[in-house]
């Protein structure tokens, strides 16, 4: 069957010091490793050198994604920045000249494969003018969308600073993924890589809720919105979630009185949640329209086989179409025959 991968990340061979250029620090660079002379993986530091994460070259060099995408018998990725490179914190100018610089990557590597690459871009969202000047922008360069953090610095995504974005999205058809990023509660948990394990799939619930609650899905009906990692941990407490809304409105309906359970299916979810009774239970909750495979390729918590979930469940041919690409397909606004 078609494949789409919706949640796949890629980095630029070559990062320059962001650090130089803009007079302070805080910033991801790389440090390749070389093997006779060619790059056989890189180490993403920050500019004291601290090591964040290793990278093989599967992420910063489209030849071995592709290679990696003929061996799964994925059509098609959706390439997205790695979320430390938002960098919401920086000066807003410099905001900008960095997601320019990681977006102007991006459409490269669309442009030589347009029919095994689709773009997100990403944005200086610490300004939303700024961001919505670089939305018009990418859909120029011909971008389907963007990729957001789950929080902006300060705001949550139900904050009124963020709606011209919102607005500026809806008004050119371009859909919008939500990827967790600077997990809360990470003091916390030092150990057992429980930012990711447990900081992610809350982080993506205050995602959710933030845009329920703040009424973002009622004001803005045509905005396609996806959130990673199967929905984190709100479709599991959705009930809590629709209980405290019922029960305490004076507290959660201070901005929008409809119930969050109405939202279920209103936005997408990837696929990637790793257990087959998950799986099923999030395509009943969220509608068999509204879940889109999605892999997190090339990182270690990604589906190491892309669509194995979905393949080996015991859902129709046609619901695993859907799941595979036919909602990817609608998500993104476009046509199978493009990559034809």
């Amino acid at each position: 069957m078609f494949k789409i991968d919706i949640h796949t990340h890629i980095l630029p061979p070559e990062i320059p010091s962001f650090k130089e250029k803009f007079g302070y620090g805080g910033f991801i660079h790389l440090k390749h490793n070389h093997v006779c002379g060619v790059s056989c993986s890189a180490d993403m530091l920050d500019d004291s050198g601290k090591f964040f994460r290793k990278v093989e070259p599967n992420c910063y060099r489209a030849c071995e994604r592709i290679t990696d995408c003929d061996r799964d018998q994925v059509n098609v990725q959706v390439l997205s920045t790695v979320p430390v490179m938002f960098s919401y914190w920086a000066k807003p100018r410099d905001g900008e000249y960095i997601s320019q610089f990681l977006n102007d990557h991006i459409a490269g590597v669309v442009e030589k494969f347009p029919k095994r690459f689709v773009g997100l871009g990403t944005l200086p969202l610490q300004d939303p003018a700024l961001s919505v000047k670089e939305v018009i922008r990418l859909k120029k360069l011909g971008f389907s969308g963007v990729q957001i953090g789950s929080h902006i610095n300060e705001w949550n995504l139900d904050d009124k600073n963020l709606f011209p974005v919102y607005e500026a999205l809806e008004a050119h058809n371009m859909c919008l993924f939500v990827h967790p990023w600077d997990m809360m509660g990470q003091e916390k948990m030092q150990k057992y890589w429980l930012p990711w394990l447990v900081g992610m799939p809350a982080e993506t619930s205050l995602a959710i809720c933030s845009m329920i609650f703040g009424g973002v899905f009622e004001k803005f009906k045509k905005l396609k919105v996806a959130f990673a990692h199967g929905g984190g941990s709100f479709p599991i407490t959705v009930g809590r979630v629709e209980h405290g809304f019922v029960s305490r409105p004076d507290l959660c309906a201070i901005d929008n009185n409809v119930n969050p359970r109405d939202y279920l299916g209103r936005f997408f979810i990837d696929s990637l949640v790793h257990d087959p009774d998950a799986l099923q239970f999030v395509v009943k909750m969220m509608g068999e329209d509204k879940v889109m495979m999605g892999t997190d390729y090339p990182f270690p918590l990604g589906e190491n086989i892309p669509g194995k979930l979905i393949m080996e469940s015991n859902f129709s041919d046609e619901t695993k179409e859907k799941l595979l690409s036919g909602n990817a397909l609608a998500w993104l606004g476009l046509t199978k025959e493009k990559f034809l």
